[in-house]
């Protein structure tokens, strides 16, 4: 029998081609056996926001994923597939995204009637917090954080923009910059009115108007990182009390294969 090296070019290529393919479905299998056994362990439907960044598979660069619709489906579906009665655990780690989503997922569960804990392993900013507001029981790790509410217009923060107004007179100020402060003004109450239905779930309509100047006021950046303590200080029912299955399902979705950071992942203790 003649030997043809291309028959072995082609059964490597096609070896290296299924790997990530199989690598991905082990993955998923991992993840699948996990939310099983915290499901059993907690009698809860688990349910997970991930947004880690992602390597496009054919052109080789990072794209950031962000709370879209097809987000919202997803949950939605997933609440509307559990019985009324049965807890839900939700684990956030988003920086955001649109407002439309993160509201239609807040909404639903905030009248979900079974006990609604989101867990925030990482981050939930902007419209991850707007989700965790919903919930009976917000479980951060200790340096875990949240972000405000207060909406954005594009590049300017609505809050920014009506200050503008206020300080600068009427005849000095541009059509267009008036038009965005009235558009920002509307968003503004908008996001407490709705803040304010969300968390009505847990506080009175007063505690709820309150939480929501405090998030939505402009008193920090919309980036700015809440810590555990300052959230629990605004009256959110946080508890630190991380479950080590809940880190252990987030080392499952890892970020790109390239890391900046590296380390032997076995506990170290200063005992010799």
């Amino acid at each position: 029998m003649q030997f043809d090296p291309m028959v072995f070019f082609w059964i490597f290529l096609i070896i290296i081609a299924i790997q990530p393919i199989i690598r991905q479905k082990l993955l998923e299998n991992a993840r699948l056996k996990l939310i099983a056994e915290i499901e059993k362990k907690r009698n809860s439907r688990v349910i997970l926001l991930v947004h880690r960044q992602e390597i496009m598979s054919f052109l080789g660069f990072p794209i950031m994923r962000y709370i879209d619709i097809n987000d919202s489906e997803d949950v939605l579906r997933a609440i509307y597939m559990t019985d009324e009665e049965m807890p839900i655990d939700l684990v956030v780690h988003t920086p955001g995204g649109l407002a439309i989503a993160a509201t239609q997922i807040a909404r639903a569960l905030s009248k979900h009637k079974g006990k609604v804990t989101v867990f925030v392993p990482h981050y939930a900013m902007s419209g991850g917090t707007l989700i965790a507001l919903a919930a009976d029981e917000i479980v951060m790790c200790e340096h875990a954080v949240l972000g405000p509410l207060d909406p954005q217009l594009g590049q300017f923060p609505a809050v920014s923009l009506l200050q503008v107004v206020e300080k600068k007179p009427l005849s000095e100020i541009d059509d267009s910059t008036l038009i965005l402060a009235d558009q920002a003004e509307k968003a503004i109450r908008q996001m407490k009115e709705t803040i304010v239905e969300i968390v009505s779930r847990s506080y009175s309509s007063e505690i709820g108007r309150q939480i929501a100047e405090k998030l939505v006021s402009g008193k920090w950046t919309h980036d700015y990182p809440l810590s555990a303590e300052e959230a629990k200080d605004l009256g959110l029912p946080i508890s630190t009390d991380m479950p080590k299955e809940i880190m252990l399902l987030m080392s499952l979705y890892p970020q790109p294969v390239r890391h900046s950071v590296e380390y032997i992942p076995i506990k170290k203790s200063g005992k010799v």
